[in-house]
């Protein structure tokens, strides 16, 4: 066995901050709460709002600002983001590939803007030896499109009766582990597990939505109201903090018609959820069997805040011919009824749904907003770390404040590697994070400022501070330490530090690239579409 640990990064889709048991959620996630069980949970780490930047600051250590990925993976060259992975940057497959790994990735990518012809953006050319999974942001889980292995298509696999993509994803992340421990069990593997579950469309496999029967019918208040009482008790959350109103955009549970149809949406969802822990189950079987767990680094977090996208019947069809691949007809040929209505009962292949916003505000207990927006509701993720051998076995909750730079920078520290100033003959940019060990074992994490931004949505956290706007609107300002839930609002008692913080993040996003709110707008408007409300 190696000396080096082996590292498993793993990324849920879309999913809040309370949805998985160890978060205070109703979901079933015995794995990932035996890894709880077992290892560091932390209350305040961040990302940063939306899938794609997400995922380039988690594989880059920079802000995803940097490495070309502001928004999406669109081409919005030459005023706007590249969307595609730039050269600036370096992968941490990339970085853990040349210090003797072998490196896996199953699941999305969605770092690149071209979908089918591979460019140097794709997985197997920024460092990753195999990759199974898809180029696009989402999809059927069923027709699942642009399915690759390695750079060829292989959505003919899909048409299997049997196929959901979430099963594939994690039994194709297993076989990369066996296979890794098989032909090198002398190196140290990494494998980047980036699921789709929970995002829409609402698709799980029926025996895993038939255990929530009757689980969500209480509605969204009660549900808030005994999640908080969880994250509190469990020591999460702290005592102080009141939990967020209600969503005002959303009705009160008893006001609300059609319970039965509101109440299967969620299970569809929380099934979701389930069936990838029963993946990250059969994941943790691997390691184990092969005899790596004991010394493999486990992360598992998510890339935004839940989401509080809906899909009316009326306009589904721009909706979602706007962002991703859509099939008119199931694999059998029966036609697909998409959008949010209480005639279509989701789940199923021949759907395509979201939960809403209803829903989303409960997966953010106790926070405002959702993905999208740098209110904690945005950003604020579970992470989970595991590592028997570096972190011993005896469970903690830290709430040291990280970002998702940070992942890059704890890994470099425990396996090593060291970062490179240039790669393959080009400058690359220094890493941005710092290491979470110290935090992990039980340090305070060093005085710095953490920074957001995506589609005009700004914050910066220095302290006890946080600055934070919802484009078009002006700062409002929080003491996060008495107050993290945003209830209110400090800017008119507290000029000078709005006046601070606001120059010290218009600093950072000089630096880093960050476009202005007015062109962001603007590249919307030339999409036909307009920022979310």
């Amino acid at each position: 066995m190696p000396e080096q640990p082996d590292v498993v990064l793993v990324l849920a889709d879309d999913m809040g901050f309370s949805d998985i048991g160890c978060y205070g959620g109703e979901v079933a996630t015995p794995n990932l709460d035996r890894l709880a069980a077992h290892g560091v949970r932390m209350s305040q780490f961040y990302n940063t709002a939306r899938c794609s930047p997400s995922r380039a600051s988690l594989v880059t250590g920079l802000h995803p600002h940097q490495t070309g990925i502001g928004i999406l993976n669109y081409d919005d060259a030459p005023d706007g983001y590249p969307g595609t992975l730039n050269d600036k940057c370096v992968t941490i497959a990339e970085v853990l590939g040349a210090a003797g790994y072998g490196t896996y990735l199953s699941g999305k990518w969605h770092l690149s803007s071209d979908l089918h012809t591979p460019n140097g953006a794709w997985p197997t050319r920024r460092g990753f030896d195999e990759f199974y999974g898809t180029l696009e942001g989402a999809g059927s889980y069923f027709g699942t499109r642009t399915l690759t292995r390695g750079e060829t298509n292989i959505e003919a696999e899909a048409a299997d009766p049997d196929f959901y993509y979430t099963d594939a994803i994690s039994d194709n992340a297993a076989g990369f582990i066996r296979g890794h421990h098989r032909d090198r069990a002398a190196d140290p593997l990494f494998l980047y597990l980036a699921y789709t579950a929970p995002h829409w469309p609402l698709h799980a496999r029926q025996q895993d939505v038939d255990r929530y029967a009757g689980r969500f019918d209480e509605g969204w208040d009660v549900l808030r109201g005994e999640r908080m009482r969880r994250l509190v008790e469990s020591g999460v959350l702290d005592r102080g903090w009141a939990i967020s109103d209600r969503d005002p955009a959303v009705p009160a549970w008893d006001s609300t018609d059609d319970h039965a149809w509101q109440a299967a949406r969620m299970a569809v969802y929380a099934a979701q959820i389930d069936r990838m822990d029963q993946g990250i189950g059969r994941v943790l079987d691997a390691l184990e069997q092969t005899g790596r767990l004991a010394n493999t680094l486990f992360v598992f977090l998510s890339d935004n805040g839940g989401c509080a996208e809906e899909m009316p019947v009326e306009t589904v069809r721009d909706f979602i011919t706007g962002f991703v691949a859509f099939d008119e007809t199931t694999r059998a040929g029966d036609p697909v009824r998409p959008g949010n209505s209480p005639e279509i009962l989701p789940g199923g292949e021949d759907t395509y749904a979201t939960y809403g916003r209803e829903w989303a505000n409960l997966s953010n207990t106790p926070f405002r907003e959702y993905k999208h927006w740098v209110h904690e509701g945005g950003i604020a993720t579970p992470l989970i770390a595991h590592w028997p051998a570096g972190l011993g076995t005896e469970p903690r909750i830290v709430h040291g404040p990280h970002q998702l730079p940070d992942v890059m920078a704890t890994v470099l520290e425990l396996t090593g590697a060291p970062y490179p100033a240039q790669y393959q003959g080009r400058d690359v940019l220094p890493p941005e994070g710092t290491s979470m060990l110290p935090t992990w074992r039980g340090e305070q994490p060093p005085d710095r400022t953490l920074y957001w931004e995506h589609e005009g949505n700004a914050a910066v956290r220095r302290g006890r501070w946080k600055l934070v706007r919802k484009y078009p609107g002006g700062w409002e300002l929080y003491d996060i330490d008495a107050d993290r839930t945003e209830l209110h609002d400090l800017a008119g008692a507290h000029p000078e530090v709005v006046a601070d913080l606001a120059a010290d993040y218009q600093r950072w996003a000089d630096r880093c690239g960050v476009l202005p709110r007015e062109q962001v707008l603007a590249l919307y408007e030339r999409r036909g579409r307009a920022l979310p409300q």
